[in-house]
């Protein structure tokens, strides 16, 4: 442990360091000059100080007060010494921050109990300090290890819906990377952003209540079979209704309103503009872009460009203008994703 002491006086701040250097574990540094005190406190650590209360430049109180304002010395036990310890001086030290004093002739027994009792002061707080450190790092060990089995979860619940529809599952992996995307553009930060990519992936989770004749069904659906097929949206919301995670609850909103639109002609509710919650309009942008570029029982792929140009041509209506724009901005990303699976694709057929 390192002591400071801070006085004008070259025999008083030597004898003093002389008693301090006497006690087993401790080793002082001695400085004359309260100025060049404060630069090394700046840019070294000391674990007790003492100071003088009659200085040039700077009395004891002004020291206190500077060291005070710097962080490593917010808890740092430091003694103020002085000839005459007068109420005023003593309320203006304690209010700058003063853990103990000690009189001028100082008493050498009394100065090194209280020296042992500051520093064993000192020694407690460091190892609350480490011990602190070390709980906040296995508390974000532990909660690492439940995001990243939270993650697995739903993205093998994800892929599961995925195979029952009849694809491969990468769809949800797309989806949920165009979201990232678009939240990315618009700005609205990394922890929601990582919220939407895990909720998007369960957009479609309600197909589970949709029969196999319909969910299946290699040609159009008649309007009786659309209106079975329309009620995954509530199923959806019944599975993720109540929640106490957010990524859920997130989840259920967007399975509930990734089919509204933004002119209010979309289903289940009929919601329009902002009563459709950000994520579900997000998610409708990259959930009809991929389903659009995708190949079904019932439909060809489309080119992506023309996919791209559709959903341009749906801002207003379908789709949220501000999505839209955002989905614009981050187009080469996107064309990127999605030439990297045509490739993919186009290895596998060959």
């Amino acid at each position: 442990m390192r002591v400071m002491v801070i006085d004008d006086s070259r025999s008083s701040a030597a004898a003093i360091a002389n008693k301090i250097d006497e006690i087993p574990g401790l080793s002082s540094a001695v400085c004359l000059d309260p100025e060049v005190a404060l630069r090394e406190c700046e840019h070294d650590q000391f674990d007790l100080v003492l100071v003088d209360y009659i200085m040039p430049k700077l009395d004891g109180v002004e020291v206190l007060k500077t060291l005070r304002s710097l962080e490593a010395y917010r808890l740092v036990p430091i003694i103020m010494i002085a000839s005459t310890i007068g109420r005023d001086v003593k309320l203006q030290a304690i209010q700058a921050g003063a853990t103990d004093f000690l009189s001028k002739p100082v008493d050498w027994v009394e100065l090194q109990a209280r020296v042992r009792n500051l520093v064993a002061l000192r020694q407690a707080q460091i190892e609350l300090a480490d011990r602190a450190r070390q709980l906040c790092a296995e508390v974000a060990t532990a909660t690492a290890r439940l995001v990243a089995r939270e993650e697995e979860i739903i993205w093998r619940l994800a892929r599961a819906i995925e195979f029952r529809d009849g694809t491969t599952g990468e769809h949800v992996s797309r989806v949920a990377a165009i979201c990232r995307l678009i939240s990315d553009q618009m700005g609205l930060g990394p922890e929601r952003g990582r919220i939407l990519y895990l909720a998007a992936p369960l957009h479609d989770i309600g197909k589970i209540g949709i029969s196999d004749t319909v969910l299946q069904k290699p040609g159009r659906l008649t309007p009786e079979e659309m209106n079975l097929m329309r009620r995954h949206v509530e199923f959806g919301a019944q599975i993720l209704g109540d929640a106490t995670t957010e990524v859920v609850r997130v989840a259920a909103s967007v399975a509930a309103t990734h089919h509204e639109k933004w002119d209010g002609s979309g289903y289940p509710a009929g919601l329009s503009g902002d009563a459709i919650p950000l994520e579900g309009r997000i998610t409708a942008i990259a959930d009809v872009f991929d389903a659009l570029c995708s190949e079904r029982p019932y439909k060809a792929a489309w080119p992506i460009e023309k996919a791209f140009a559709e959903i341009v041509s749906c801002s207003g209506s379908h789709f949220d203008p501000a999505c839209v724009d955002a989905f614009v901005a981050c187009w080469p990303q996107i064309r990127s994703l999605m030439g990297s699976v045509a490739a993919c694709e186009a290895t596998a057929a060959a």
